[in-house]
């Protein structure tokens, strides 16, 4: 099972699905004009300017909040330590070049997931890459959407959606204060279920309180960290450079 099990993921993270990933990245960001770039001061100023009431399920801060909430999180940590682990400083090289054209591949999503969202049955707004596959290419595409949300699912049961944060949080809370996993498991279901079960808006409106708490409280530790070792910084960089052009740099980046 193990061997199968590596050789899926082999083939999945193989060269086939990088070139697809960055290469759809970069291309959008030609068609897009590179808009990460220009268009980045009038992003960060709709962040405090954006008409914050409208007549969609939830405003435009709490939205920002609910997509920094699935942003910010482990995988800036847990993950970066295991891509340098993996790869060396290089990786680090090329988790840049990643995000700078993941920028505009995560813009495009977001264009799409609005123009074809839909109304169900309760009134609620409902989007994604599920509908926009359907509605956008047509319904003979159906079938591709169903394989979407089909595996969406399977990756937020197992994958980057539970495993990863679940494990972090009830192994640093166990080594840090000696709470039983099982106890911090049962308080985090418990959590967890009453916030979600009340849907779009209770997600909503939770991150919009603890996603400004927890996004400041990041970019300080960051900021504090980069204040302390600031002499390092350049010998750190020159480093990131000089072993980024490694395939095994690329690869544990990507």
């Amino acid at each position: 099972m193990l061997d199968t099990l590596n050789a899926i993921d082999s083939f999945v993270w193989g060269p086939p699905l990088l070139v697809l990933l960055i290469g759809t990245g970069l291309m959008l960001t030609i068609r897009l004009h590179l808009l990460q770039v220009f268009k980045l001061p009038k992003a960060l100023k709709l962040i405090f300017t954006a008409k914050n009431q409208g007549d969609g399920d939830v405003d435009s801060f709490k939205a920002l909040c609910t997509a920094l909430a699935a942003t910010v999180g482990t995988g800036n940590i847990v993950g970066v330590a295991t891509a340098v682990h993996a790869g060396g400083p290089g990786a680090i090289f090329w988790m840049w070049m990643a995000a700078f054209v993941g920028m505009a591949t995560k813009y495009a999503e977001g264009c799409l997931a609005v123009k074809y969202r839909t109304v169900d049955k309760n009134g609620d707004i409902a989007g994604g890459p599920m509908y926009y596959i359907e509605n956008g290419l047509g319904k003979k595409y159906k079938p591709l959407a169903f394989l979407f949300a089909f595996f969406g699912v399977l990756v937020a049961f197992f994958g980057i959606g539970t495993f990863a944060q679940v494990n972090s949080i009830v192994e640093i809370t166990r080594l840090t204060t000696s709470i039983p996993v099982e106890y911090t498991a049962i308080v985090l279901t418990i959590l967890v279920a009453a916030i979600t079960i009340g849907g779009l808006q209770s997600i909503a409106r939770v991150a919009s309180k603890i996603v400004p708490a927890m996004a400041v409280i990041y970019v300080v530790s960051t900021v504090a960290f980069l204040v302390v070792f600031a002499d390092q910084i350049p010998a750190a960089v020159e480093q990131i450079i000089t072993c980024a052009f490694t395939p095994t740099a690329a690869a544990g980046g990507f």
